[in-house]
């Protein structure tokens, strides 16, 4: 395994498309929508604190990180945040560059006080169970209830 040399940076609003590229390439799928609203929310508002990244190497975007600070939802205060997607261009995987950019969004989220990050998996989805575990994620004492409609 070959280690990474990426320089992790705050996201800008000129990364759309290397995010929805890569995203598309770890996925299968595009899913522009998804992003443009993250990134409308992400740049186009005052009050979020931009706790997104991106990991470059020679200058290209071959990662990136998304989250939020909760800020009361379901009675949840600012101690905690969310990470909703990351992704490795799959030509970059297996070097670090993941555990790279969740290292730097955890010490951002440490700074602004944040002490605990939640993440949704898959339950079926092994490989990335193993590298949130990796990273020191471990199961939530909160149980995600949900509603087939």
């Amino acid at each position: 395994m070959k280690e990474s040399a990426a320089k992790i940076r705050l996201m800008k609003a000129g990364d759309f498309d290397a995010v929805v590229g890569i995203d598309e390439k770890v996925l299968q799928t595009p899913r522009p929508e998804y992003y443009r609203v993250k990134f409308e929310k992400l740049f186009g508002t005052r009050d979020y604190l931009p706790v997104s990244l991106v990991a470059e190497e020679a200058g290209t975007v071959v990662g990136f990180v998304m989250g939020e600070l909760y800020l009361g939802e379901y009675g949840i205060f600012q101690e905690e945040a969310t990470l909703h997607t990351i992704g490795v261009d799959p030509a970059h995987q297996h070097r670090g560059i993941g555990k790279q950019l969740i290292s730097e969004f955890v010490d951002h989220l440490r700074k602004v006080g944040v002490q605990k990050l939640n993440t949704l998996v898959d339950w079926n989805d092994s490989r990335l169970i193993r590298f949130f575990s990796a990273n020191e994620f471990g199961p939530s004492k909160t149980i995600n209830l949900e509603r087939r409609l």
